[in-house]
């Protein structure tokens, strides 16, 4: 059986050459070079409403993104570290993943989340927790290996108009997706 992995990309942000695409692209060339089918969900594109438990139908756009979530065996969470935490539009739409609460296999149960948050200075591991506190409670595995990025450091010799990754962060990067693919490989194998 194949890997399936979805990036999901919880920046708001829609420019060009964005922190969050380059990372997002950097991360499905190394996964389809790993040969694991990867898609990116942008959530800035995604349409996801406020969170509403009332509402009698599902968005549309929810739907979607729930069902993506959940055939998806591996999952690379990025994002940006905004006044301490991840963006609240991030978790707004993992709170979507309540639809999913009645399914034989609800919420995120035995997905693998890697994780990834930048911030301008030193504090994207507070980021990397918010977002392994949310991963536990949606009943998925978290990689203990998470990569905090001090932005300003992340592309090489700081000329953030070429979006080249520093090696430094290549190397974090491609050890998170080694020990993510390795460890999907080693549960679909049991």
């Amino acid at each position: 059986m194949a890997l399936k992995a979805i990036i999901f990309n919880g920046a708001l942000e829609r420019r060009a050459e964005s922190t969050s695409e380059v990372l997002s692209n950097y991360l499905k060339e190394k996964l389809e070079a790993a040969e694991v089918e990867s898609q990116i969900f942008t959530l800035a594109d995604s349409g996801i409403p406020l969170f509403d438990i009332t509402l009698q139908k599902t968005p549309k756009a929810v739907a979607w993104m729930a069902q993506q979530f959940v055939e998806a065996d591996l999952h690379i969470w990025l994002a940006p570290l905004y006044h301490g935490s991840i963006p609240g539009a991030m978790k707004n739409a993992l709170d979507w993943l309540e639809i999913t609460a009645n399914a034989p296999k609800p919420y995120l149960i035995d997905k693998t989340v890697g994780m990834l948050c930048w911030a301008d200075g030193m504090q994207a591991m507070q980021g990397i927790n918010s977002m392994d506190a949310i991963a536990k409670s949606l009943r998925a595995w978290p990689l203990p290996y998470s990569v905090p990025i001090v932005r300003s450091e992340l592309f090489k010799n700081n000329e953030i108009s070429k979006r080249k990754i520093n090696p430094f962060y290549q190397e974090k990067l491609d050890r998170l997706i080694y020990i993510a693919t390795t460890r999907n490989i080693e549960v679909n194998h049991l």
